[in-house]
């Protein structure tokens, strides 16, 4: 996964994507020394819940979110999370926090034995409602940046959030069609969290 050619890989200074959308989020720090970059992360999101379309999701992760828009953001108020990407409905791509920068998607968790996720890991948020479907233009937009990301870092896994915090997340859900992903990228059956392989 990770020794295909470099070549092909549209990376710019701080692990910024050329094919997404710039859009930086104050929420972010340095990696820590040493970190391997071995994991990408699955996400969803929409705001408000299982509403599609609107720029609430880009608002919250660069601090502008209006709490007082919809009773739901209240719940929120004040959180200050990002991810690396935002894949929308349509697979249009955005990019928030450089890859070579510390991501806050993750928040407690743990993965291949190792706790705090966000340290060594790429978060890729899907528009989309835990649990629900999700669309061809969103499992084409993985199928090609989750290889570009593997062709920068060391990345040997894929997990979901509910797999890196049981129990207190179930993003992306049933609705992921892990399946699909998988044969999509041709990653070995070890890079998938057991029961979706």
């Amino acid at each position: 996964m990770a020794d295909a050619p470099a070549a092909t890989t549209p990376w710019q200074e701080g692990g910024w994507y050329a094919s997404a959308h710039r859009l930086a989020s104050p929420n972010f720090g340095p990696r820590p020394a040493g970190a391997c970059v071995d994991l990408i992360v699955l996400h969803s999101i929409s705001l408000p819940p299982g509403q599609y379309g609107g720029d609430e999701v880009q608002r919250l992760f660069t601090n502008r979110l209006d709490w007082s828009a919809h009773p739901y953001f209240e719940q929120i108020r004040g959180i200050e999370v990002s991810a690396h990407f935002y894949v929308r409905r349509d697979g249009t791509l955005w990019q928030f926090v450089g890859c070579d920068d510390r991501a806050w998607h993750a928040g407690a968790s743990c993965w291949r034995g190792r706790a705090d996720c966000n340290d060594d890991s790429v978060g890729i948020e899907l528009e989309g409602l835990e649990g629900g479907p999700f669309e061809p233009a969103q499992y084409e937009a993985l199928a090609h940046l989750c290889p570009a990301i593997a062709r920068r870092y060391p990345v040997r896994y894929v997990a979901g959030h509910e797999h890196i915090a049981p129990g207190r997340k179930q993003d992306p859900g049933p609705g992921f069609d892990w399946p699909r992903l998988r044969a999509a990228l041709g990653w070995p059956a070890e890079a998938f969290p057991p029961g979706t392989r």
